[in-house]
């Protein structure tokens, strides 16, 4: 199988060694989520590996819901979050304190915590871990993450620039030391040899051939990656409606409209005097009330 498609998830499986794993490729979603957003080269390599990751983890969801995970820091990269559903539907952002000048990921992170949480129908409420950053890159950071909360050992290979994000993902299975001791350290080394412009451009099946040449690969079928941001006037009509009209009344008068920005999406809503009359069903928005 070929795929030179950009924004793509493709499982795989190294069938005599029981150690499946996965591949992204992000490349026009990942640039319309950078759009209009002026983020530094620090910025982008921490979101787009960061996004990379999202999509390994959320394209394991097998019946609807949302992934979201987060990293809030108190370094001068403050937050980063992406969440993706199981339509493998993304959008994110970062917060970040300017000027920023370059350093490890420990450095532009600082203390902080990675928050995760899976939110689906099926559930009484919503699954939230919670823990401590711990690692020298995004990579090392999910790698803990997985081996603590899954009890497996699993590695990523990432890769992003403002043109593309990238990742590989391998986790061992179970019975991987049953079928072959050495075959997981053997298998995390060679991968180790990819390079981010073989991540970030060659197609899968080329990619884990040249990586597993001496190995039975089995590839799945690809799936799609989209960005995901709609406007959505309504629920933020109802989010106004939900603040009441004494607080949306004083925001209009204070500032002459009122401004909704959704930071995830990169949006602004504006509501001018006649549409928050509408809203509220007046026909004329009162005067600010007077103070004796």
């Amino acid at each position: 199988m070929t795929n030179d498609a950009n924004d793509y998830v493709c499982g795989f499986l190294l069938d005599d060694l029981d150690i499946c794993g996965a591949l992204v490729r992000l490349g026009p979603v990942w640039r319309k989520m950078l759009e209009n957003r002026n983020y530094p080269a620090p910025v982008v390599q921490l979101l787009g590996e960061m996004s990379a990751v999202t999509v390994l983890l959320g394209g394991r969801l097998k019946q609807p819901g949302r992934l979201t995970i987060q990293l809030r820091g108190s370094g001068p990269v403050s937050l980063l979050i992406i969440d993706c559903n199981e339509q493998l539907q993304i959008r994110g952002m970062a917060s970040f304190s300017a000027p920023l000048a370059g350093g490890s990921t420990p450095e532009l992170l600082g203390n902080g915590q990675l928050l995760l949480s899976l939110d689906m129908p099926s559930m009484r409420e919503p699954y939230q871990s919670i823990v401590p950053l711990a690692g020298d890159s995004i990579a090392e950071i999910f790698e803990r993450h997985l081996e603590q909360s899954d009890q497996s050992a699993s590695r990523f290979f990432l890769a992003a620039s403002a043109d593309g994000a990238a990742g590989l993902l391998l986790q061992k299975l179970p019975s991987a030391d049953e079928r072959d001791a050495d075959g997981w350290t053997r298998v995390a080394a060679l991968a180790a040899t990819v390079k981010a412009r073989e991540l970030l451009s060659l197609p899968a099946d080329e990619l884990l051939l040249r990586l597993f040449h001496e190995e039975t690969v089995r590839l799945f079928p690809a799936r799609t990656v989209v960005h995901n941001c709609p406007e959505d006037w309504e629920k933020v009509r109802s989010m106004l409606r939900s603040l009441g009209r004494a607080e949306v009344y004083a925001a209009l008068h204070e500032q002459g409209e009122v401004v909704i920005k959704d930071d995830i999406c990169n949006r602004e809503y504006r509501f001018d005097a006649p549409a928050i009359d509408q809203l509220f069903g007046t026909t004329l928005s009162p005067a600010p009330p007077t103070v004796h």
